[in-house]
């Protein structure tokens, strides 16, 4: 073992702590639990959604998770309007404090129906609604939010069947698996063993 070997040791050992600790390091960052949106703007559309479909002795629209339902269809089959909701988003908090000096999510109850209202009406302050519709967003999300609490939850709203639930439809069994049925199950089992 010549001289040197310590120190390559050393140094590796070194090197693979500083990689280690860089690893954790990155790994550790507060990831974002969306796929497109920025937290910022998932919180102005999961405001915006509330307004629409609100929970009152049934669940609304953030019980049901239109929001994540929004998100992963911009990731995904609703890619193209990426930019609308971008643009929609920017304005109706433009929007929001063209009116009441204040973003949309932090708004109370009236003053976000007031801004919906304007927007649904294109009448919308800001300068953002010159170059977009800002009833075309408007009416774009409504849409959305609809399909995010009335469709199927494998799409990723209509969480736990919510909507299906209030309004007394079954819920469909997921294709290919069956329902288990513990006293059925229990028979075969039953015929099975005196079979053998």
């Amino acid at each position: 073992m010549s001289v040197s070997d310590p120190i390559r040791r050393r140094r590796f050992i070194e090197f693979g702590v500083s990689a280690a600790v860089a690893g954790t390091t990155a790994c550790s960052r507060v990831q974002s639990p969306w796929r497109f949106l920025r937290p910022d703007e998932a919180r102005t559309v999961q405001a915006i959604c509330e307004q629409l479909i609100p929970e009152d002795q049934d669940a609304g629209a953030t019980r049901a998770g239109v929001v994540n339902f929004i998100d992963r269809q911009l990731a995904g089959f609703y890619r193209e309007y990426q930019t609308a909701y971008r643009r929609g988003i920017a304005g109706t908090d433009e929007s929001s404090r063209a009116l009441f000096q204040a973003g949309f999510a932090d708004l109370n109850a009236q003053q976000q129906t007031a801004v919906l209202t304007a927007m649904e009406r294109g009448r919308a302050p800001g300068e953002i609604w010159k170059q977009t519709s800002s009833k075309a967003f408007f009416e774009l999300i409504l849409s959305h939010a609809m399909q995010g609490f009335y469709g199927s939850p494998r799409h990723g709203g209509n969480q736990d069947a919510v909507s299906w639930k209030m309004l007394g439809v079954p819920v469909p069994p997921v294709r290919g698996r069956l329902v288990y049925d513990g006293t059925k199950q229990a028979a075969r089992s039953r015929a099975w063993q005196s079979n053998t």
